[in-house]
């Protein structure tokens, strides 16, 4: 048997060049490792792919990526047993946090292992890649710029802007389905059709300034969908700020915003007024950056 922990991701960038002839979007997005996880165990069994998971909301069938994922390990590898999957949910769904791709990435990784390495590393990606734009993400574990529809990656190094912070993150109880969000940028020219080059501007300013001077630099084009249909979120962002956050922004396709404070001990400090201004229903997170 093989436990593994499943991490999640935030976009400190998303910035999104146009949808493309094959109906996926081009995007460039810098993605940074969080350290919150799901938790996934794997054993062998006789046939078949058995998936129970924690959180009744999820369905155990194909249409969960753990269940995908371990359907094209087994038949990529001509593997003849099957296996045996548990899937201990801590991420809140729809989340923008990328869990499920994280679970889908960790499920080929743990596959391999448990079988005995059967595919070289260029297979697991190519089965990544063709499982979601954000697996191949999960495949590694260092900040990296996503490009193409994001399965084109670059890892990158640790950002010495962001030594010592922290994150700060909030879902607020519900989610926001990645094809709306999509979708929804028809209403938004600009957010639809960004500018080339902000992913590397942030990255610079990331590797060479300190935060407080690359907070403007932080985007995401289906934010303004976002806000626009969740105005709380924005609430979220601006209370924050106000408690010392110094960016804010939210994740991918959302629902979850996140702050960077200058410390641990400075976003740990928020979560109780965070809790008298907006009730106990969300779900918050503080864990250090690095």
């Amino acid at each position: 048997m093989i436990r593994r922990e499943s991490p999640c991701k935030v976009n400190l960038l998303l910035n999104i060049l146009g949808k493309r002839p094959d109906g996926f979007h081009e995007l460039e997005t810098v993605m940074h490792p969080v350290r919150l996880s799901d938790e996934l165990t794997f054993e062998r069994c006789g046939s078949g792919i058995h998936l129970t998971c924690s959180d009744p909301a999820l369905p155990t069938d194909s249409a969960n990526l753990v269940y995908r994922a371990a359907q094209s390990f087994l038949e990529a590898s001509k593997a003849g047993d099957g296996v045996r999957i548990v899937l201990e949910k801590r991420l809140p769904l729809a989340a923008g946090l990328g869990g499920g791709s994280a679970n889908a990435a960790i499920t080929l990784t743990a596959l391999n292992d448990l079988f005995g390495t059967p595919l070289a590393e260029d297979r697991i990606q190519a089965l990544a890649a063709s499982l979601g734009s954000d697996v191949p993400f999960f495949l590694q574990d260092r900040p990296a710029l996503a490009t193409g529809r994001g399965e084109r990656i670059e890892p990158l190094d640790p950002f010495p802007a962001l030594r010592n912070t922290a994150f700060f993150l909030v879902h607020p109880g519900f989610g926001i389905s990645t094809a709306w969000a999509y979708q929804s940028l028809k209403d938004f020219p600009s957010a639809l059709n960004g500018t080339p080059g902000r992913a590397r501007q942030l990255i610079a300013a990331l590797q060479d300034a300190t935060l407080d001077r690359t907070a403007s630099l932080f985007y995401n084009s289906l934010e303004a969908p976002a806000l626009r249909k969740y105005p709380i979120l924005e609430i979220y962002q601006e209370f924050l700020r106000e408690n010392g956050a110094l960016a804010t922004l939210m994740s991918g396709s959302g629902s979850t915003t996140f702050a960077i404070f200058d410390s641990v001990d400075r976003a740990r400090g928020v979560v109780e007024p965070f809790k008298a201004r907006f009730g106990e229903s969300c779900w918050i997170a503080v864990v250090p950056v690095s």
